[in-house]
């Protein structure tokens, strides 16, 4: 089934005009709609204005970097982003993750390969919307909402991204069990992230700080040098 593909749309974020035509070029051929901006305050504009399905978002750009977009795109919108980079440190890339970037990619890149991080999300988020799942996950003063994409705490709505709502939900959804860094790489990413887990790490650190309180008769637990487990005060 390829009709997920139909009517997304993906706001490509970058200085450099080569970017965009290397990238738009594949998107279009996939049938995704392209729209551009060249540089933070633009790309932070147009995510509001055309509210778009995927982010590729460069980190290097005049009057806003990416991290200062991806910041203030996370306080208005959960669109999941990719972010470019032609840094390879791996503090630059779990800064971004932190942030709230979904995942990333080092510059110099194939355009394949970044259609392909496109793809993947694109794909996980419409298994998520189509899976027969129970619709709804209650566990004290936690609701995970996977028809609404919601995620709601003692009533109230907590801004999550999609990556963080599955997260979530394969934990709360299995309470007690341990679940692998790459266990979760792969059954969330849907493909092989570069083997880095410290993904799973930095999108945790980001949900624990949303949820977790001391008040809550639950909590996501760390199992050192295994993974992480939903732990209820059962």
């Amino acid at each position: 089934m390829e009709d997920y593909k139909n009517g997304y749309s993906i706001l490509i974020a970058d200085d450099d005009p080569n970017v965009h035509q290397s990238l738009g070029t594949y998107f279009r051929k996939e049938r995704y709609k392209t729209f551009n901006a060249y540089n933070g305050e633009e790309a932070v504009k147009q995510a509001k204005l055309v509210n778009p399905d995927m982010i590729i978002l460069d980190v290097m750009m005049p009057k806003k970097d990416g991290y200062q977009a991806c910041r203030e795109i996370r306080m208005q919108s959960n669109t999941p982003i990719i972010m470019l980079s032609a840094k390879g440190e791996e503090f630059d890339k779990l800064i971004g993750l932190e942030l709230g970037a979904d995942d990333y990619v080092t510059k110099p890149f194939s355009p394949r390969e970044v259609l392909a991080r496109v793809k993947a999300v694109l794909r996980r988020m419409h298994e998520m919307k189509n899976e027969n799942k129970s619709s709804c996950i209650t566990i004290d003063n936690l609701e995970i909402d996977m028809n609404a994409f919601l995620v709601r705490l003692n009533g109230q709505n907590v801004s999550c991204t999609p990556k963080e709502i599955e997260i979530l939900w394969t934990l709360a959804g299995n309470p007690g069990m341990v679940f692998s860094r790459e266990h979760l790489l792969e059954s969330i990413w849907g493909y092989d992230f570069l083997g880095d887990t410290r993904a799973v790490d930095s999108h945790i650190k980001r949900i624990r700080a949303k949820i977790c309180k001391e008040s809550n008769k639950w909590d996501i637990k760390t199992v050192w040098g295994v993974g992480y487990r939903f732990e209820t005060g059962e």
